[in-house]
């Protein structure tokens, strides 16, 4: 039987991973953060004091780094990062490492790997358009700015770190504006995937929303 493939992008904040790893516990499918792959990827450069516009030294990092999803946990050379990569410095440097080609390419590579063989969910920004450009759905969604920092200071203030709202703020409009400039594989909704705009819609009437849409298809 062909595998199944969920494409679902969106900007920082948006709800693509909750929405993600909860859709597919409840199919059954594996969940694909590749979000936390780059992060990932932007704490072990970190890590290692290289320079964030020193590529040489970031394609080298990468090569010597493996990244592995075990039950919706990422992993660096086997040691769990699921805080780490979700850190300030890393959310302040994760989208220079994203522009660059070269890191692109690498991951895009071993995120079809995964996808070719299973049913998978994978969350991002280049999923529809870029990684899986053939997948059964593909759905795209967003917030307002206020919605996605409101979520982010929730999250942060949770784990007691000491933030500020309106540099969330600011922060995610850097990224934003980053992600959508970037000449490799920018953030754009695919032409063929459905808007879910989920500012005042709960994370049960978004996947009960993409389950139907799913349903549709299969």
């Amino acid at each position: 039987m062909e595998a199944i493939q969920i494409a679902i992008d969106g900007p920082a904040g948006a709800g693509k991973s909750t929405i993600a790893k909860e859709l597919a516990y409840r199919l059954d499918y594996t969940y694909i953060d590749t979000g936390a792959m780059y992060r990932a990827l932007t704490y072990a450069v970190l890590k290692e004091n290289v320079k964030i516009d020193d590529i040489p030294q970031i394609l080298e990092v990468t090569r010597n780094t493996e990244m592995s999803f075990k039950k919706g946990n990422i992993f660096i050379n086997d040691i769990l990062v699921n805080n780490e990569v979700r850190s300030i410095v890393v959310s302040q440097n994760v989208s220079y490492i994203a522009r660059i080609p070269e890191i692109r390419e690498i991951l895009v590579d071993i995120q079809r790997r995964i996808a070719s063989n299973q049913n998978v969910v994978m969350d991002g920004r280049d999923i529809g358009t870029k990684v899986l450009p053939d997948a059964k759905l593909k759905i795209f969604l967003t917030a307002s700015v206020e919605e996605r920092a409101n979520r982010r200071y929730s999250e942060l203030i949770l784990k007691g770190l000491d933030v500020n709202l309106n540099d969330i703020k600011e922060e995610i409009i850097t990224r934003d504006k980053m992600d959508e400039e970037r000449s490799c594989s920018p953030l754009k909704a695919a032409d063929d995937s459905i808007k879910i705009d989920t500012t005042d819609k709960t994370v049960e009437e978004v996947i009960r929303q993409i389950i139907f849409l799913l349903n549709e298809r299969i």
